[in-house]
């Protein structure tokens, strides 16, 4: 066998080592599935092994789950409910076969099972955990878009309890080994390195091999009323967009209350279902896969020495200065602070000083370790402090001659092998560098606010960025546990231009009479985190109106920057900075709709259907993302849906913005935009390539081989 090793000792104890081949890590694949069959046949059928332990051969953990890019192709190579249904019965009917093989069966775990990994465990007899702090237990598959479909919906509500199991598969959430203990999720802690041992003490005892489901009298039924009021929760959480949770919840109030085996049945048609759709292959792929490939850095340039920042210039000591100059210093980077006054500079570090004063009273962060990230930032007016600089990033002013002044001074004190990234989001990087010394070293990060939580940084090449420049920036992103995204340079980038197209088209239904609160709900509806109003008021009105002149003159955005020079114009509202925009902000009170809109844009005596709303905010921002491909800022499509997705929170029920196009398929996607353009307006219209490319039965991402 390549994964597993079966050793049996004189006293009859089994013990089998699970260690993937070729893997850093054990996950459940269909070969390996294939080996613990004929493990589990062995120990059922060899009187002399009188119990079994099994044990991970890997020092980082038991079990992380299945390998998902099966999953993956499953639904692009077009699997159907019942094929979906019967990989999970394959897999059901291994794990039902080692609880009942009539040997007691012990699990020494010595960290993370995850997934299928806790789903195996569960149909053992004994669970023993290795007490360390990176050990966690959990079934996260609905944050995939699928469910446990190997057992886990049904025995984990059995063991520990319904209102126990219930939240914790619908959050997918781990648990750490005190509390799996409490919840009866595992029987027993041990040292590290003792799980064996004490899976062998137990083995010992003579224990009785079934499970408690397996004998007579054994209940689990749900109460009713906590079922249904989980379930009204979840649908107002998910808007329905999400079939995942529904699916565990048909898994636990059909299945549970019934016999084992046919409750299990009950989950291998739920995961069917959704192993046949395409939520699941558009939160793997894009949430997963091709994050996972993007934090290793993979778009980085072939062939350049990795060359990490040694110290960091951070040129404007703003909220996006503060939040990167923050984010460089728990990365371990010695940070130059400058703003034009000295004073500005360090009211940035006494407020990241008062946040890490919170860290440190709510006992998330050790005081020397506070200390010590703090002494890394250097406020201070002295270009003469960047000399030794290696790294710099401009943060300032989103105006091009303020970015130019600042460029000249920083670069005439910075070592002449220094990078040069400018924040900007939205001004062209080819023109910022021609105004450089050295525009080949000059290029693009466009970071997202607040920075300290805000994973994506979009990397922007221009045309004079060499790919040893561009390498540093991926080689920072990376030192900044940033997911960094590639795109070319033009106004607006990639995200900033999407962003805007999101805002137009809630601005644009604003003009038509649509009333705010029905485009703020229909957003939120669709699986967006704000709706278009409440994100201008963000971005502050002003400065949209600003970047909508700069990224097209306006010609993308259909009038819309009437709306935004009426607002900060005539309404002298400028948004959330401003203290008021489209919306109000009363202090300690959740903000609110400014009831003055209703005077500048009155609503229309017939409103349109909230699928209507959803539709037109989604599809104008999937037709932007379309348009950057065409036109060569997005060249890499995973760059595009994850970039939607970590930016401005396109919602991840459809992989992305181009992944959403890919599931409706492109034919229907065009038609429907056509559609869209003959009601509200020729932004809506589909390009000549679009509709080309939708002719030759293509789509984004490129099909299986």
């Amino acid at each position: 066998m390549r994964h597993l090793k079966l050793e049996i000792d004189a006293q009859g104890i089994a013990l089998l080592t699970i260690d993937a081949a070729d893997r850093p890590m054990n996950v459940l694949m269909p070969e390996m599935e294939a080996e613990l069959a004929e493990v589990v046949a062995q120990v059922r059928g060899d009187q002399a092994i009188r119990g079994l332990i099994i044990v991970s051969g890997k020092a980082n953990g038991f079990i992380a789950g299945a390998d998902l890019k099966e999953f993956v192709e499953a639904y692009e190579r077009g699997t159907t409910p019942e094929q979906g249904a019967e990989r999970s019965r394959k897999f059901q009917r291994l794990f039902r076969d080692l609880e009942t093989c009539g040997k007691p069966v012990a699990i020494a775990m010595n960290g993370l099972a995850l997934g299928g990994g806790l789903e195996l465990c569960l149909a053992g007899h004994y669970r023993v955990l290795g007490d360390n702090p990176k050990a966690v237990v959990g079934l996260p598959e609905c944050g995939i878009g699928l469910l446990p479909g190997a057992g886990g919906t049904q025995r984990l509500p059995r063991l520990i309890g319904v209102e126990a199991a219930l939240p914790m598969m619908l959050a997918g959430r781990h648990v750490k080994p005190a509390e799996a203990l409490k919840l009866g999720i595992v029987h027993e802690l041990a040292a590290p390195g003792d799980e064996v041992a004490a899976a062998r003490r137990w083995l010992e005892s003579g224990p009785d091999p079934r499970q408690p489901w397996d004998r007579p009298g054994f209940s689990a039924a749900p109460a009713a009323e906590f079922v249904a009021e989980t379930r009204e929760r979840t649908l107002r959480d998910t808007h329905g967009n999400y079939p995942a949770p529904l699916a565990i919840l048909n898994c636990v109030e059909e299945g549970v209350p019934l016999p084992i085996d046919a409750g299990l049945e009950v989950e291998a048609r739920n995961f069917g279902q959704l192993l046949a759709g395409p939520v699941a292959r558009n939160l793997i792929r894009t949430t997963f896969i091709n994050r996972g490939l993007a934090d290793k850095l993979a778009r980085r340039p072939k062939g350049v020495d990795k060359q990490p920042a040694q110290k960091l210039a951070v040129l404007g000591a703003g909220m996006m200065g503060g939040g990167i100059a923050f984010a460089a210093a728990q990365a371990g980077i010695p940070v130059v602070l400058l703003d034009a006054g000295a004073d500005l500079a360090a009211a940035a570090r006494d407020a990241i000083a008062a946040r890490l004063a919170q860290d440190v009273a709510k006992g998330r962060l050790a005081q020397d370790k506070a200390d010590a990230l703090l002494a890394r930032i250097v406020p201070t007016a002295d270009y003469a402090l960047l000399a030794d600089c290696d790294f710099a990033i401009e943060a300032v002013l989103e105006d091009a001659a303020v970015k130019a002044q600042v460029i000249a001074r920083a670069e005439a004190a910075l070592p002449a092998t220094a990078v040069f990234a400018s924040n900007t989001s939205a001004l062209p990087i080819g023109g910022l560098a021609r105004t450089a010394q050295r525009p080949e070293r000059f290029v693009g990060m466009h970071f997202f606010s607040p920075v300290e939580r805000m994973a994506l940084v979009e990397i922007i090449a221009a045309a004079a960025t060499t790919p040893q420049t561009v390498a540093r920036a991926f080689d920072l992103a990376g030192q900044l546990r940033k997911t960094p995204i590639l795109v070319n340079d033009g106004p607006g980038f990639y995200s900033t231009r999407v962003v805007n197209a999101y805002i137009n088209e809630g601005l644009q239904l604003l003009r038509q009479g649509v009333a705010p609160a029905l485009i703020e709900d229909a957003a939120r509806q669709a699986g967006m985190p704000v709706g278009p109003l409440a994100l201008a008021d963000e971005v502050s009105l002003d400065l949209g109106l600003r970047i909508a002149r700069e990224v097209a003159g306006d010609a993308a955005g259909h009038g819309c920057a009437a709306v935004l020079e009426r607002m900060v114009g005539e309404a002298r509202r400028a948004g959330r900075k401003s203290g008021g925009g489209f919306y109000d902000y009363p202090a300690g009170a959740p903000k609110q709709l400014w009831s003055g809109l209703a005077g500048l844009y009155p609503p229309a005596p017939v409103q349109p259907a909230v699928a209507e709303v959803k539709q037109r905010l989604l599809y104008a921002q999937a037709l932007e993302a379309a348009r950057c491909v065409e036109n060569g800022v997005v060249t890499h499509m995973a760059d595009a849906d994850l970039g939607s997705l970590l930016g401005w929170g396109f919602p991840s029920w459809t992989g992305g913005a181009l992944s959403l196009i890919d599931t409706l398929g492109l034919p229907v996607f065009v038609a429907e935009c056509r559609y869209l353009a003959e009601r509200h307006g020729a932004h809506f219209a589909p390009s000549a390539w679009l509709q080309a490319k939708a002719a030759r039965g293509e789509s984004f991402y490129p099909p299986l081989g």
